[in-house]
């Protein structure tokens, strides 16, 4: 099947069409057709073995394709080598130059090319990536996130028409990954050049990229904006892989205007028609997904409190984490043994704790439904991320 990740076409848009890759009888990328949008921040998110890497590695030019072809623009790039085509790659490892300082690392593919006036492109290069003032350190003198920048300009001073990332965060800790996320954003917002970026961080894809495509299996599950992925998953490996979702198998009773209502256990839950990515009739199946956060949590003392036209379920907690800006609760329910849900910490009820007796309940326009014959568990586990 065919994955189609955008129908425009314009400038120097990167486009895969019909491209796959095998190696013997595994099928590493299954045919896609891919459109990477002129200027855009683009990341390909997926688990170990989803083909990602390996999808960056055709458009790098580091892998030939099986099948298909590599455009950027009306230019077919396909049979060129790495060094004849418009893009630079930065990896997880950076690949600095140790014995050279950060301004020859940066000059270095200006010299190459034999370009000897190099100041003036080295200097605004360092200053866009905030290391004017580094200059003449050598790599070990710097740390990881600054090598990661110092990898950045490097790459950038060449003019790329594409930037490739693979994993470039990989090797930073949480807090320097995060503050790179926003420094890659805003390198990418100045610049306006494409950067394709690879990487299993789903918080990652969400914070820097324009669009996320979620690979799975070798070839496209869903596609689009993070927060139309997050909010819209059109198939459960996208709701279980981005985020955390509670699925509840559920039979649908009966359609009332732009609602569905559902049942499941003996308890009725309402489903907007919009936000179903299946066909559903009366009395077919259907996957009823809530995010833990969506949900609220009152003790059953206090379900008289519970404003009317909210779905609703009963349950009792089993367990409790808290973690600083919010408590984790697993819920008992009929519906569903481990429902999860995330509290926000602002005033917190201290009935609220494993044995008590709760209601959770949520707007049903934060409801969505999806295909029931799917495998209710894809996109829960999945190996650790070692490059796909």
């Amino acid at each position: 099947m065919t994955e189609t990740a955008s129908t425009d076409r314009g400038g120097d848009d990167v486009r895969l069409t019909g491209i796959s890759k095998s190696y013997g009888s595994f099928h590493a990328v299954k045919p896609l057709d891919l459109t990477v949008p002129e200027g855009s921040f683009f990341a390909l998110l997926g688990a170990s073995g989803c083909g990602k890497t390996t999808t960056l590695r055709m458009i790098a030019g580091l892998e030939d394709p099986t099948t298909g072809s590599v455009f950027l623009g009306d230019r077919d790039v396909t049979g060129l080598p790495p060094h004849k085509r418009p893009v630079n790659t930065v990896f997880q490892s950076y690949a600095l130059f140790p014995h050279l300082d950060i301004y020859e690392n940066v000059a270095f593919g200006l010299r190459r090319r034999g370009i000897k006036s190099v100041k003036k492109q080295v200097g605004d290069m360092l200053d866009l990536v905030q290391l004017g003032d580094y200059a003449k350190r050598k790599p070990h003198q710097l740390s990881g996130g600054q090598q990661q920048r110092v990898a950045v300009a490097r790459a950038l001073i060449n003019h790329p028409k594409v930037l490739l990332l693979d994993e470039p965060l990989g090797a930073l800790d949480l807090k320097l990954r995060r503050q790179m996320q926003l420094e890659l954003k805003r390198i990418q917002t100045e610049v306006g050049i494409t950067f394709v970026h690879v990487t299993h961080d789903q918080e990652e894809a969400m914070t820097m990229a324009d669009t996320v495509a979620v690979m799975n299996g070798g070839r496209v599950e869903q596609l689009g904006a993070p927060a139309e992925l997050y909010e819209n998953p059109q198939t459960t490996f996208v709701a279980n892989f981005l985020g955390t979702s509670n699925l509840i198998e559920a039979d649908v009773a009966e359609r009332t205007g732009d609602e569905l209502v559902v049942t499941s256990a003996g308890v009725k839950l309402r489903v907007p028609a919009d936000r179903c990515a299946a066909h559903v009739t009366d009395g077919g199946r259907l996957l009823v997904g809530v995010r833990p956060e969506k949900i609220s949590l009152a003790h059953a003392d206090d379900e008289g409190s519970i404003p009317a036209g909210r779905n609703r379920i009963t349950g009792r907690i089993v367990d409790s984490s808290f973690i600083g800006v919010s408590t984790q609760y697993v819920i008992d329910s009929p519906v569903c043994a481990e429902l999860e849900v995330y509290a926000q910490n602002i005033e917190r009820d201290g009935r609220l704790a494993p044995g008590a007796e709760v209601v959770l309940h949520w707007n049903p326009a934060h409801t969505f439904g999806l295909d029931a014959d799917q495998d209710i568990d894809a996109g829960v586990k999945t190996v650790d991320e070692e490059g796909a």
